[in-house]
């Protein structure tokens, strides 16, 4: 063009579109971890924990006096190596009363003609699998068929045992994906407040598990009103801990949550593999776990008469506690940043536009957390 003006080249749609936006790109990768480090978390700990089950040290008996019971009782130890665990029982009455305490997983009836495996499935199906695997040949070595009593059934409803394990997971989501809900959209809130909203939540959260293992899929015939308290002790010990931890973790949270209350936690449960089918890592966590706290403790008082019941809720008291403790050192923390951020709030006043564009960004973070939790 004349004049020595050069014509500027104008910008269409299309160069907007094309051209990378490097805070929104950072935006979704950072948002993309999550998700990509609970797939990986997810498979170590699922196939690390259920992919290949094998005895370690299961605990069995062998039914029967003398000599002969304590050589073939050695005999099938020497077989199993450390797979087995194997004791000898005088009687058959001996044995039934140690599977009803869950002291062993079967018991081998010694009898020539007639021989039988005793084993208890309400508290574990797949070790009463396990046991029965291990001793079947036995029996077809002497050219008889194998008897299997089955002295603990689960009730009808559950016929596998394994309806207690898919409660824990119903309870569970209920917990932890309302923690992002009360940590974030409730972060204004004060701790007392809160505390009411956790209670409340874990309540209602208890009665829907009470709900499905009762009148709707009828997983237990008795003790409901046990099933109903543990739900709300171990929902309430998910919720004040997750949203205590929402104080330092943010958006974070959800991750935490997930490693402690799904990765760790139903893998641990017992709820399909009892730890003497799993390695020594997943084993160990179901002693204390509140999970397996949650799954033996309601297994103990629907089939097993209460034995163990108590060392099991105290599991689940202690994980509550923890979580009030954790609750109350947020308190402490949020206090002290009031009141650090008095002084420079009274100091000056950021202008309208800075204080929008803050109310945005932390609105944008509530909702991003929440959507995480809930695609969780």
């Amino acid at each position: 063009m004349s004049g020595g003006h050069k014509a500027g080249r104008v910008a269409t749609p299309g160069d907007v579109r094309t051209a990378p936006s490097n805070p929104a790109l950072r935006h979704v990768l950072t948002h993309l971890i999550t998700p990509l480090l609970m797939c990986l978390g997810m498979g170590l700990a699922y196939l690390g924990a259920f992919a290949t089950p094998e005895p370690h040290h299961l605990p069995v008996a062998v039914v029967g006096a003398g000599p002969e019971a304590k050589v073939f009782a050695q005999t099938v130890k020497d077989k199993a190596g450390d797979k087995l665990d194997v004791r000898t029982v005088a009687d058959r009455a001996t044995a039934v009363d140690q599977l009803e305490h869950r002291d062993i997983s079967g018991a081998y009836v010694l009898n020539a003609k007639a021989p039988e495996l005793i084993v208890a499935s309400a508290g574990s199906d797949m070790s009463a699998t396990a046991v029965t695997k291990v001793f079947t040949p036995v029996a077809s070595a002497q050219g008889v068929p194998l008897k299997v009593t089955d002295v603990v059934p689960p009730v009808s409803g559950d016929p596998t045992g394994s309806g207690i394990f898919f409660l824990l997971i119903a309870v569970s989501i209920g917990s932890y994906a309302s923690v992002a809900a009360l940590g974030a959209a409730g972060a204004g809130l004060s701790l007392k407040v809160r505390a009411a909203l956790v209670t409340g939540v874990s309540f209602t959260v208890s009665v829907i598990g009470a709900a499905f293992a009762g009148p709707l899929f009828h997983l237990v015939d008795h003790g409901l009103w046990g099933v109903w308290a543990m739900s709300w002790l171990y929902s309430a010990g998910i919720l004040f801990l997750g949203a205590g931890l929402h104080t330092f973790l943010k958006r974070w949270t959800t991750l935490a949550v997930m490693v402690l209350f799904v990765m760790l936690n139903f893998t641990s449960s017992g709820g399909l593999f009892r730890p003497e089918l799993q390695n020594g890592f997943f084993g160990s966590l179901h002693a204390f776990w509140n999970g397996a706290g949650f799954v033996e403790g309601i297994r103990d008082l629907v089939y097993f008469g209460s034995h163990g019941l108590g060392r099991n809720v105290w599991v689940l008291a202690a994980w509550l506690v923890l979580g009030l403790a954790v609750m109350a050192v947020a308190g402490l923390v949020e206090r002290r940043r009031a009141g650090v951020a008095a002084p420079v709030a009274t100091g000056m006043a950021p202008s309208v536009a800075v204080a929008a564009a803050l109310a945005e960004e932390a609105e944008e973070e509530e909702e991003e957390e929440v959507e995480e939790a809930v695609g969780v």
